[in-house]
């Protein structure tokens, strides 16, 4: 049994999110379901099926990478399941009009600011633990008012020659 800390590394068959949200969005079409794809029915579909995704994994315990012991037709069924909350998802980030790829680029990202490598290796910890630039979430809040307090100000003072220029007009 390799250790937890080991990654198993899986080779996905090269297929875009793009070609795969096209057929999707296809299937619905020649089927007429568009007027059940709506974001709410698409949200519960997707949960049922991470739902029962979460059935396979229940009273097992810690499952290694690879999940070794499942049979073929546990291995197989993980893998309808799997595709089951892959294809709702696509179809939800498309109706919901999110550009998925980039969202998901974009949270990477985001996490890789809040998560620095060199700081929270081997560690669970929320990222207001790290000092990666972020911080916490008071401190973050108190930010970004004294930020917006200055963009009001600044717009105020681009604003204010214009508005005396309009009370002169309507004087005259």
């Amino acid at each position: 049994m390799e250790p937890a800390h080991q990654q198993h590394e899986t080779r996905f068959t090269p297929v875009t999110l793009e070609a795969l949200r096209r057929s999707l969005s296809l299937f619905a079409q020649e089927r007429q379901w568009e007027k059940f794809h709506t974001p709410r029915n698409l949200v519960l579909a997707l949960v049922g099926e991470v739902g029962e995704l979460a059935e396979i994994f229940q009273w097992r315990g810690e499952v290694a990478a690879g999940l070794p012991g499942f049979s073929q037709a546990e291995l197989a069924h993980v893998g309808q399941e799997l595709s089951d909350v892959l294809l709702y998802l696509l179809r939800l980030a498309d109706v919901c009009g999110v550009d998925l790829g980039r969202a998901a680029l974009a949270k990477l990202a985001d996490n890789a600011a809040r998560y620095p490598a060199e700081q929270c290796r081997g560690k669970a910890d929320k990222y207001t633990a790290y000092s990666s630039g972020q911080q916490g979430d008071a401190a973050a809040h108190s930010q970004q008012q004294q930020q917006q307090q200055q963009q009001q100000q600044q717009q105020q003072q681009q604003v204010a020659p214009l508005a005396r220029m309009l009370q002169q007009a309507q004087a005259s």
